[in-house]
């Protein structure tokens, strides 16, 4: 337990005293937002430095390499010795650094056009594919069963085509949410980090119970590992949002979305707890959902279920102030990942777990 608060307490401290000088250098250099002009009231945010999600992957890798060292017995000599990696960790950080390079073409690709536009569609899933055709090969090299699981394996094996395409649609589908969500002052690096907290707890409760969810996550995937991983995202999301609350000093850019979305797919992946996530991110699928049934609406009908999509701008539009819009979305995200919890845990004891 000393290693996740060590990583936690690396990912915030970087985070929070090295954005400010991000902040700096990236003013220096003009790289700043650019504001769609449909979004009212945000005229004021063109300029404010983006890309700052490279703070953030900074501080988590940081986090998690750094509460891998530890003052080894003094009948070993003293000093500092380093665990080492495990297959779990190595995949988050796949999934967590290849999709934040993703944002981080499209965040520059935005500069360099000096409007709203980055990658195209075509290429951004291209490379969303490729990060999550990697991952699912590397999985499939091991013993991790390939099964679509709620809280734990619910033993719906499927074939390892199968598996890819899910792996794909979970990434994807959640790097895209969270990126989504980001559309006001602290609303996604807030939600996250109550997501990436709860997958901290979960993660140590498969660590310390592996008779139940299985030795192979436990212990050889690592779920402590996996743990290390969830506090230092979750420690870098609070320091980064010190800066990132409204009104906001910086934004974290599609390479802060992108990589936190990878970083969450991949916790729930191996984890075991797939369709648990959209429970645990009911935000974010609130959010995506918003969006989709805007555009079907549109299409089908030529009539608007909202002012405008995703719903956070609804509110906006609708006269909410934005620091109230932040907080009562805060406040469902709160409820989303509580209900979470509770669903993990009320299987765990419902199903001959011993608390």
């Amino acid at each position: 337990m000393i290693t996740m608060f060590m990583a936690a307490a690396l990912g915030f401290f970087v985070s929070i005293f090295g954005t400010r000088p991000a902040i700096r250098l990236l003013r220096a250099r003009n790289i700043g937002q650019f504001i769609q002009e449909e979004v009212e009231g945000h005229s004021h945010k063109h300029g404010t430095p983006t890309m700052g999600g490279l703070v953030i992957v900074a501080a988590v890798v940081i986090g998690y390499v750094g509460s891998h060292w530890s003052l080894a017995p003094q009948s070993a000599g003293g000093g500092l010795e380093f665990g080492g990696f495990t297959v779990g960790g190595g995949l988050v950080m796949l999934a967590f650094l290849g999709m934040g390079v993703i944002g981080f073409l499209d965040d520059f690709k935005k500069v360099t056009n000096e409007r709203n536009l980055g990658l195209s569609s075509s290429g951004k899933f291209a490379g969303q594919l490729a990060i999550a055709a990697i991952f699912a090969f590397v999985l499939t090299q091991t013993d991790f069963a390939l099964e679509i699981s709620f809280t734990r394996s619910l033993e719906w094996g499927i074939p390892v085509w199968a598996f890819v395409l899910w792996t794909l649609f979970l990434l994807t589908a959640t790097a895209n949410a969270v990126n989504i969500t980001d559309g006001l002052d602290g609303l996604a690096s807030g939600s996250s980090a109550l997501v990436f907290g709860a997958y901290m707890v979960m993660s140590f409760w498969i660590f310390r119970n592996p008779e139940f969810y299985g030795r192979f996550i436990a212990q050889d995937l690592s779920a402590l590992d996996l743990a290390r991983f969830a506090a230092a995202l979750s420690g870098a999301t609070l320091g980064f949002l010190w800066w990132n609350a409204a009104p906001a000093r910086i934004f974290m850019g599609d390479v802060g979305s992108q990589s936190l979305g990878g970083a969450m797919a991949a916790l729930a992946l191996l984890t075991n707890t797939h369709l648990l996530l959209p429970i645990l991110g009911g935000l974010f699928v609130m959010e995506t959902m918003s969006v989709i049934l805007q555009v079907a609406s549109f299409k089908s009908t030529g009539r608007r279920l909202f002012r405008m999509a995703p719903i956070h701008h609804h509110f906006e539009m609708s006269g909410w102030p934005e620091t109230t819009i932040i907080v009562r979305f805060w406040i469902i995200g709160a409820l989303c990942v509580a209900a979470g919890l509770g669903v993990f845990y009320g299987d765990f004891v419902t199903s001959g777990g011993i608390p």
